[in-house]
């Protein structure tokens, strides 16, 4: 009868252990928070800083690459705010099949302005490393996408 009893304990607290939930990271809302409440200049400063670190650009590089980092965080900070402004007022609504067509076409003419950009400035080497950090960053974004009962942001490796 002890027996009975302490195999049925033990499979009660196996299966409460198994089904138990991963907890995303708590830090993870602020983040986006955080980095919403900075202004196109502070965030431009800050990429523009990173991407001295990572690629050694000179003096020159640095401006030319400030700009454009700013005026792509201009951009970007005035969408977020029409989509927020949107989502308050209750007119929020799907875009048309025309629209998103539109935006597609919109958001990859600015990626191939900036690549072309990015060419001028960067020499050979630093070129292909920025080309390689951005194959990486679309991977992330594409597998952060995707759900298919994973953790959202898990990227799938290729086997």
């Amino acid at each position: 009868m002890k027996r009975l009893i302490v195999i049925a304990l033990a499979l009660i607290s196996i299966q409460g252990i198994a089904q138990e939930e991963r907890k995303e990271r708590p830090n993870r809302g602020e983040r986006t928070h955080r980095m919403s409440d900075l202004t196109p200049k502070e965030v431009a400063n800050l990429k523009t800083k990173k991407m001295t670190l990572h690629f050694d650009l000179s003096e020159k590089q640095q401006k030319d690459i400030y700009a454009i980092n700013l005026e792509n965080a201009t951009k970007r900070k005035a969408m977020m705010d029409t989509f927020k402004a949107k989502k308050e007022s209750g007119n929020m609504e799907k875009p048309s099949k025309e629209q998103r067509l539109a935006m597609q076409n919109a958001k990859l003419d600015h990626q191939i302005a900036t690549k072309a950009k990015m060419k001028i400035i960067l020499n050979k080497e630093q070129f292909d490393k920025w080309e390689k950090s951005q194959g990486k960053m679309h991977k992330r974004n594409v597998g952060m996408k995707k759900y298919d009962g994973k953790k959202r942001g898990d990227v799938q490796k290729k086997q």
